[in-house]
């Protein structure tokens, strides 16, 4: 049986982040003093009194320039929240961000998308249908409430 891994922001990507985000701008750190915040560099929420930021990324563009995809009109750039500071990274296995509706969306080598699916959870049936289709490169999960990436999954 095939497991799927929720993959963050990767470290190189998150220093250039923190310096300035895909869209040319500086980061403005903050001490989230609620907490709560859905964190791209390790894949949890934030606690409260951590020092993060809200910088725009273009994960699909940054994984095109990878893989020499042409995303074109589907390259686009998003909020996303990340520590201010570097951190460890994920701590844990499984599926982030649980216990939410998500939205799979999934791409093809070329970075074009090829559909999307609401689904209760993401769990690993959610991905290896996603997956079913072989044309299926990358997988974004993204939250429904305001369409935010989360994070990608790419084909085992």
């Amino acid at each position: 049986m095939t497991t799927y891994t929720a993959l963050p922001v990767e470290p190189l990507v998150l220093k250039e982040l923190r310096v300035a985000d895909d869209a040319g701008r500086a980061p403005s750190p903050f001490t989230d003093e609620e907490g709560g915040a859905p964190l791209r560099c390790c894949l949890r929420r934030s606690g409260a009194g951590e020092r993060i930021a809200l910088v725009s990324y273009a994960p699909l563009r940054r994984w095109a320039a990878e893989t020499g995809a042409r995303p074109g009109a589907y390259d686009e750039q998003g909020p996303v929240f990340v520590h201010a500071e570097e951190c460890a990274g994920p701590s844990g296995d499984g599926h982030p961000f649980a216990g939410a509706h998500r939205t799979v969306r999934r791409y093809s080598a070329d970075g074009h998308i090829l559909g999307g699916q609401l689904v209760d959870a993401v769990d690993n049936e959610a991905l290896r249908n996603a997956f079913d289709d072989p044309s299926v490169a990358l997988v974004h999960v993204r939250a429904v409430e305001y369409g935010c990436f989360l994070y990608e999954v790419r084909r085992p």
